[in-house]
């Protein structure tokens, strides 16, 4: 079972890498010492035997046998020995104490055992050099001991350098891990009772402790972000709240204790009606906005008529804009030409355009005019769309705030004293964007704005944007 800290796992790894390197080594320099050895072995009696034959060509044949065991003395003290065959085939022993009388028929060096099982390492002299006899020097083959003693000293030097290299290794790499991720995880403790934004942690370590530290950096600058719109939210449903409810509260009691009676009354009752729709309208933004937190699955999208749509918005604010003294046309598809037809949730493209007419609505002022238009309309790296846009003729979006108009509760009013609740606009954007969408605003010449949305013909919910709820906006 592998530890549980993450040291410790990279301590294990080192070690077993180090014995796994340690292993292979040692195989090795077991191999190559071994095979060294025994050629030095077989050098140094190859020049024994062939110093041996030069003397022996110079004396006569009647003393080879004493040469023999004087130059054999070292071979037998070192647990060698000599043999000797005569032409006639029979083998003697000149020195050493050999297990087995056997001359090795291989090659003129090498390996041999006698029967006893021991290694050897024998060479054997031309036989047309000693006049037809066969001269056999054999030591014992030391050639694996020798080689394990200077493995042994190599390895004590190899793990020296493991251990000084190896271990401040491991400790600076699981440092460059740890540290990081140790910090995140204070972070991610404390990040919960943080308030306002958070100092984003250094981006230090390896590439993917980086990416880890700069996601969570992401995350918690989001998450600093949404407290803050979530104060904000707080902040403005008060504002929001208080007003008809203190109008509801006072026109009611003035009702009920009689102050208000006949046409004040009516009026009182007038007013009830309008800030509780005020209140109606103000909570189903907020039910909006909480589905739209469960993201394009909560859309049902079916077949739409954007001219269709257009038609029944303008029906539905006729009598508030006639009582403005507002003009609201429609400009859908032509008679003849093909349909404007779009996949879409329903409930969701009515509440584009419902905002979007109730924000002109509170912008444009009487003798106005409200235009709502419907048309093909492409778009580099989208899907061919409808758009849906509305423009009025009121005084436009102020200078610089045609993109903040989509932030929820962003209300170019200072004085916060128009009856919208700031989210008109940011639910026309995320609709959209939940579609697969988008949507825009600008002023128009010489007076006016418009605010455009772009709804796919073909369902891409979800699709090529930012998502749902990542870019929030608010209505003026």
């Amino acid at each position: 079972m592998l530890p549980r800290g993450l040291t410790s796992r990279i301590v294990l790894a080192f070690a077993g890498l180090s014995a796994a390197m340690l292993v292979a080594v040692a195989v090795t320099l077991f191999l190559v010492l071994h095979q060294l050895h025994q050629n030095e072995i077989e050098d140094t009696l190859s020049r024994q035997l062939v110093q041996v034959v030069v003397n022996l060509s110079r004396e006569p044949v009647a003393q080879w046998d004493a040469t023999l065991q004087d130059a054999g003395g070292p071979i037998a003290d070192d647990g060698g020995y000599i043999l000797v065959q005569n032409p006639n085939g029979a083998i003697r022993v000149l020195a050493g104490d050999p297990s087995s009388l056997t001359i090795p028929t291989g090659p003129t060096l090498g390996p041999t055992k006698t029967s006893d099982g021991q290694d050897f390492i024998y060479v054997k002299a031309n036989r047309n050099a000693t006049g037809g006899r066969t001269i056999v020097f054999a030591v014992p083959d030391r050639s694996v001991q020798l080689a394990l003693g200077d493995l042994s000293r190599a390895l004590l030097i190899v793990v020296l350098v493991l251990l000084i290299v190896g271990v401040p290794v491991a400790w600076l790499l699981s440092r460059s891990l740890t540290g990081p991720m140790r910090r995140l995880a204070i972070a991610a403790v404390e990040l919960p009772a943080a308030s306002g934004e958070t100092q984003p942690l250094p981006l230090e370590g390896p590439t993917e402790v980086k990416v880890l530290t700069e996601r969570f950096n992401v995350m918690a600058h989001e998450l600093a972000s949404t407290r803050q719109e979530e104060t904000q939210l707080l902040a403005n449903l008060r504002h929001d709240l208080r007003t008809p409810l203190t109008s509801i509260g006072g026109f009611a009691e003035a009702i009920a204790d009689g102050t208000a009676s006949g046409d004040r009354a009516t009026a009182a009752a007038r007013t009830i009606a309008e800030e509780a729709q005020r209140l109606e309208r103000l909570v189903g933004e907020l039910g909006v906005v909480e589905r739209l937190r469960q993201g394009p699955a909560a859309l049902r999208p079916e077949a739409l008529d954007a001219t269709a749509l257009l038609t029944d918005a303008a029906a539905r604010f006729e009598s508030r804009a006639d009582g403005q003294g507002v003009e609201i046309e429609v400009a859908g598809a032509i008679l003849g030409e093909p349909a404007l037809t779009f996949t879409g949730d329903r409930l969701a493209a009515e509440r584009i355009l419902q905002n979007l007419v109730e924000n002109a609505l509170s912008i444009v002022r009487s003798g106005g005019h409200i235009w709502l238009r419907a048309a093909p309309l492409r778009m580099p790296g989208r899907p061919p769309g409808i758009s849906l846009s509305v423009t009025d003729d009121g005084p436009g979006f102020p200078p610089g705030t045609s993109e903040r108009v989509f932030e929820r509760f962003f209300r170019a009013d200072p004085s916060r004293t128009g009856g919208g609740s700031g989210l008109g606009l940011a639910i026309v954007r995320e609709l959209a964007r939940a579609h697969g969408g988008e949507a825009w605003a600008e002023n128009v010449a010489p007076h006016g704005a418009r605010v455009t949305v772009l709804l796919p013909i073909a369902p891409t919910l979800g699709g090529t944007t930012d998502g749902v709820g990542q870019s929030p906006g608010a209505g003026i």
